[in-house]
């Protein structure tokens, strides 16, 4: 049961990307903890946590964001295992297994050396919110960050007008830590 956010909502492609690597990785192998950045309504968090993460931690700037996200996982029973905070992950310091950030690409090129400080040895980061024309760029900078891509999944979202990205496929990748 969720409140959706309106910059990426459950139903979008980026946040369905985002799901099915997250429920793939999280069976996969266990994941002590659990960090969302830009957790907006909370969906992948409170998914993660679902699916098995033992404890989840997300963080957005806006407070309507924390809100939201707290009041979905006491909607759901997984107040107990969540932890919310309005902020940035420069305010972080612990070394998380998993990692989701479904963000805009502009913040995903920000977030390429934050991601990985806050990243644990054989860490996954989940990314998505970008589009397959911008994903050169990105790419470059996380391979020279020691990031390894291991999956990479596309969805179509067809518009009436063609994006500014140029693009109708949405992008979302599932890396290892090198």
């Amino acid at each position: 049961v969720l409140t959706a956010g309106s910059v990426f909502p459950p139903g979008h492609p980026a946040t369905r990307l985002c799901l099915e690597l997250l429920v793939e990785t999280l069976a996969a192998s266990s994941c002590p903890q659990l960090l969302d950045v830009g957790c907006g309504s909370g969906v992948l968090l409170l998914a993660g946590v679902a699916a098995g993460a033992q404890a989840g931690l997300g963080v957005d700037l806006a407070w309507r964001a924390v809100a939201t996200t707290r009041n979905n996982a006491r909607a759901n029973g997984l107040a107990a295992a969540v932890q919310v905070v309005q902020g940035s992950t420069e305010c972080l310091r612990h070394a998380f297994g998993v990692m989701l950030g479904n963000l805009p690409w502009a913040v995903q090129m920000d977030k390429v050396a934050e991601f990985t400080r806050l990243a644990a040895p054989e860490t996954r980061l989940i990314l998505s919110g970008f589009k397959d024309t911008q994903e050169e760029e990105l790419r470059a900078g996380y391979e020279q960050a020691g990031w390894v891509l291991e999956t990479r999944r596309t969805r179509d979202e067809w518009v009436i007008e063609l994006p500014p990205e140029k693009s109708y496929t949405w992008v979302a990748w599932r890396l290892q830590r090198r």
